[in-house]
This record gives C-alpha cells, sequence and structure tokens, in this order.
C-alpha cells in the first residue's frame, strides 16, 4: 500500500537533528526543470505563477543556487522540509526511526519539481506547484514533461506488493500526474466532509489537515490494510458507508 499526498508551499529549511536521508531518484528531471526555469527572469516567474515581485525574486534566486550533490548543510528530508495545513497534520517532528522507516515505505510526496518524494529524500527550496504551465522539451506543462514517469516509479514501490492500493490523499491538482492506466493498483481515494445543515461539503482548509491527520493515522498504526482505515475518528470524523462508494470512501463530521 502506498499513500500518496501534495507538497506544500510553506517550508522550513532549519536545522533538524535527525540525520538519515536518502537521495530522490528522479533528480535528473528536476535538473531538467531547473535548468529551463534558470532561463527565466523574476518578472517571467512572477507572471508564470501568479506571484509577488518579492516571491518571484526569491524563487528566482533558489533556482540559480540550486546544487548537486544534495547534502544536510544544502537540503533537508522532504517530510519534515514541508509545512502547511496537510503537515500540520503530520507529527514527524517527533517520528521515531521506525516510524520515519515505515513511512519511507508507504508514503509518497508528489512534487511538480522532484517527481514521487519519499520522506527522506534531500530537497532544497523551490517553489514549481504542479499546475505551472512551464514550457519544457516534453510540451507546454509539468503533466506533459512527467508523462508517465512518477506513475511507473509508483508501480517500481508496489512491484512486491501482492494486493497493491495507492491510497489518493492528495489534491487533483497533484493527482493528475498519476495516470490510472498505467497504475498497476487499485485507487481509493479518501475524502472529508462537514456536515453544514444537513449537507455534506469539502471544506478546504479542513480537508487538509484531515489528509495530513489520516497520513499519521496510517504511519503509527502501521495499517497496511485498506480496511483498516475505515476505523480513523481523530477531530470527530468518522466513516460514512452511506456517502462512500467502493473507490471513495468518506469521513465525515458535524
Amino acid at each position: 500500500m502506498i499513500i500518496v499526498i501534495s507538497p506544500s508551499k510553506t517550508l522550513d529549511f532549519s536545522v533538524n537533528a535527525f540525520h538519515t536521508h536518502t537521495q530522490a531518484r528522479q533528480l535528473g528531471q528536476s535538473q531538467e526543470l531547473i535548468e529551463t526555469s534558470k532561463q527565466l527572469s523574476p518578472e517571467d516567474l512572477a507572471s508564470l505563477m501568479k506571484i509577488s515581485e518579492k516571491l518571484s525574486q526569491l524563487n528566482w534566486q533558489r533556482y540559480q543556487d540550486f546544487q548537486q550533490p544534495f547534502t544536510l548543510t544544502n537540503s533537508k528530508q522532504a517530510l519534515l522540509a514541508f509545512k502547511g495545513d496537510v503537515y500540520g497534520g503530520i507529527d514527524s517532528d517527533n517520528y521515531t526511526k521506525e516510524d520515519f522507516s515505515f513511512a519511507q515505505k508507504h508514503l509518497r510526496i508528489l512534487s511538480g519539481l522532484y517527481g514521487a518524494l519519499r520522506p527522506l529524500d534531500l530537497i532544497q527550496p523551490y517553489r514549481l506547484e504542479m499546475g505551472t504551465r512551464l514550457q519544457n522539451k516534453q510540451g507546454k506543462n509539468l503533466y506533459e514533461f512527467w508523462g508517465n514517469q512518477v506513475t511507473e516509479l509508483l508501480n517500481q514501490d508496489l512491484y512486491d506488493d501482492p494486493t497493491p492500493i495507492l491510497i489518493n490523499l492528495a489534491s487533483n491538482e497533484y493527482f493528475k500526474v498519476i495516470k490510472p492506466k498505467v497504475l498497476d493498483a487499485k485507487i481509493l481515494t479518501l475524502s472529508f466532509k462537514e456536515n453544514k445543515a444537513g449537507i455534506y461539503k469539502v471544506i478546504g482548509i479542513h480537508a487538509k489537515r484531515a489528509r495530513g491527520l489520516m497520513t499519521n493515522f496510517i504511519i503509527k498504526n502501521r495499517i497496511i490494510e485498506a480496511e483498516q482505515i475505515k476505523a480513523f475518528n481523530l477531530d470527530n470524523y468518522i466513516y460514512n458507508k452511506s456517502l462512500s462508494t467502493e473507490n471513495e470512501w468518506v469521513f465525515s463530521r458535524s
């Protein structure tokens, strides 16, 4: 079983005491995107990413500073570097070695720049959302750049699983990089809805945190069978059978 989540625009590259790390497996592709992005001016980045002048200057400098090899002096483990709503629900700062080991095997972070990241893969600061229309040698956007590559890497990770299943906790923007027809696994999407006067709705900020809580729940409880996910009951969410389907399980709260 593999869980996929989205990255975050918010990053924390302060020093951490956890030294175990791995190298991202698609750094060759990352380098291609960096070389393409380096050719853009801060003004180009501001227009492309719809960000402020200050942020465009910051990210232009990040592209110029990008360097290999990745080490603990110029990089940080992905799961510890990403912050924000989803990651607020993942208690990674207090993970044991055993927690990280389980996460390393079962969690993947989908990234516009790095492809499919494992939690302990080192990353350098960046901003490149999956929906960015960055012209590249493969096409007009990042979906065309990555093509089947992310999906094929996930297939490798699921190869030895007798009942492969992909737990989708990513946003639509990021999950679109995965090709269901190429993936050799069942896809199960987990959704989180609020009951507002009898109508169940997805409220973005709450759903993001719930995705993090679910990710943390799976890791801390070493869940490897989908049926065990139904026991999730954090922040008053419970499995809602009446709203769920075979391929989408809904957790709701009042």
